[in-house]
């Protein structure tokens, strides 16, 4: 087979333009996925402190002591499942106020992701 002939050959192209774009459309498939689990969590973080900020200033037989407070937002919480020391109650001007700290960590480690402090807060008047 002369040079010209192997030039011209393009028997083989698709395979290598698949094995070229598979790791990049990859990768980029499990950023998405990484991101939409963060989210899920960060809204789930906060949902947790909202109700249970609400909880504490409405129903305060269910949600009278700090203990059951941090436990109901434990409860509220979707996405993760955190500790109930993640809530700390306070009861400042605005009403009762639950805030939250969880460090997330992404499903691919392997990338070498550090872990993320997700935040929430909430006040419920009373």
């Amino acid at each position: 087979m002369t040079w010209h002939r192997f030039g011209a050959d393009t028997r083989g192209s698709s395979l290598i333009e698949f094995a070229l774009l598979v790791p990049v459309f990859l990768m980029v498939m499990v950023g998405l996925m990484g991101a939409g689990t963060l989210m899920w969590a960060q809204f789930g973080l906060q949902h947790g402190a909202e109700m249970a900020a609400r909880c504490a200033s409405v129903n305060s037989t269910a949600c009278g002591t700090t203990a059951n407070i941090q436990a109901y937002a434990v409860t509220q919480t979707y996405g993760i499942n955190p500790p109930a020391s993640t809530f700390t109650v306070s009861t400042p001007s605005c009403g009762k106020q639950v805030a939250a700290s969880y460090s997330y960590q992404f499903l691919a480690t392997d990338f070498g992701l550090p872990a993320i402090t997700l935040a929430a807060k909430a006040c419920f008047p009373k």
